[in-house]
């Protein structure tokens, strides 16, 4: 059968989970999420596992421990600290130690 189409806001991701659940359950559409889980579960399969997947729509369902997933709330950058922070980075060359990988490098010493 040939895999169904589904637009973009069809395509969700959903975690879920409960206060007296000690795992999450993550529903997924996002390629890069599901690459991710299934690595994780591959290395850790006492804490993850695939729960399902649905070939003819591309989801897959997977429950992890609660201890393993982490949400970042990153609050925006001020415009005088991304001034500050790109002024730095000219000064010193950052842009283009990143690019080269030196940067990483320089901070291992």
């Amino acid at each position: 059968m040939a895999k169904q189409r589904l637009n973009k806001y069809e395509r969700e991701t959903i975690l879920l989970t409960s206060e007296g659940d000690d795992t999450w359950d993550i529903y997924t559409f996002n390629t890069d999420l599901m690459n991710r889980l299934h690595k994780f579960a591959a290395q850790h399969p006492d804490l993850c596992k695939l729960k399902e997947e649905n070939k003819e729509l591309g989801s897959v369902s997977y429950t992890i421990q609660k201890s393993r997933v982490s949400i970042r709330l990153i609050a925006p950058y001020s415009e005088a600290r991304r001034k500050a922070a790109s002024e730095y980075a000219k000064k010193h060359g950052t842009i283009g130690k990143i690019q080269q990988g030196e940067l990483a490098k320089s901070q291992d010493l």
